[in-house]
């Protein structure tokens, strides 16, 4: 049968228009399910008080609040951390990860309890890609420079710390979060995705236009990707304290409350 040009015309379109979603998760045309838990995995180059800015605002707006401790060593034990967590959870939850954690979010976040995932300034890698070779192909932060090991641990020096991953923070309060940073091991930088959670669960992303830890164009290839509801604060690699609000608002908006 002999298809006419408008026709085909349509017919491409919605090939294309399939295609595009399928390539970049569900997000634009999945709204969230309700949520009232929320689930927050921290990076590299800190522990679970980094969201100390965050947790009350999200607890103002009625929300039961749970902040990993990510043990850093490898990814499966990380993921595993996150997992427990996840676990008892009551229902529908918004995972949350910053930095590096957005590892254990892509891979964690099939959990069933998850309804909706939070990217802040975070890797957000496809199933089983390498997201260091992905990362090479944008210019190098300059917070790379700064990382040293003892033996199997690493470590971001204060120098770089202050400059590069805290850079719009008060340099007595960075020097507070410096203090509690721990050490991430070797093998954690080895580890791949074996699931990409953001191609089935709606997802968020905040951009950082003054990351000097991870590249903010990397960042919004990675939102665009997966078709992220993204929005974009003027802040370092730690958004989620020196910009809490738009942070904590954006949270909000994946439980599917208003605040």
């Amino acid at each position: 049968m002999m298809m006419n040009r408008r026709t085909f015309s349509t017919a491409l379109l919605a090939g294309a228009a399939a295609s595009l979603v399928s390539s970049r998760g569900i997000a634009a045309t999945q709204p969230p399910v309700k949520a009232r838990n929320v689930v927050l995995v921290h990076g590299l180059f800190a522990d679970g008080s980094c969201w100390s800015e965050v947790i009350p605002r999200l607890q103002a707006a009625g929300l039961n609040v749970t902040s990993v401790q990510n043990p850093l060593t490898t990814l499966p034990e990380a993921v595993a951390a996150a997992q427990r967590v996840l676990d008892r959870q009551d229902g529908p939850t918004v995972l949350v990860g910053h930095s590096f954690s957005g590892m254990i979010v892509t891979e964690a976040g099939v959990h069933p309890n998850v309804s909706a995932l939070v990217y802040v300034a975070a890797r957000a890698p496809d199933a089983d890609e390498d997201y260091i070779a992905l990362a090479k192909t944008y210019p190098t932060p300059p917070a790379s420079a700064g990382i040293v090991f003892d033996g199997d641990e690493g470590r971001l020096n204060e120098a770089a710390f202050l400059r590069d991953f805290a850079g719009d923070i008060p340099e007595a309060k960075a020097k507070v979060l410096y203090a509690v940073q721990q050490p991430f091991h070797k093998q954690l930088l080895s580890g791949k995705t074996s699931h990409a959670a953001w191609r089935s669960k709606p997802s968020y992303y905040a951009v950082s236009t003054e990351d000097r830890t991870i590249n903010p164009d990397l960042e919004r290839f990675m939102a665009k990707r997966m078709g992220a509801t993204t929005i974009e604060v003027k802040a370092s690699h730690l958004a989620l304290i020196s910009q809490p609000e738009p942070i904590a608002r954006l949270i909000i908006e994946a439980t599917g409350r208003s605040e």
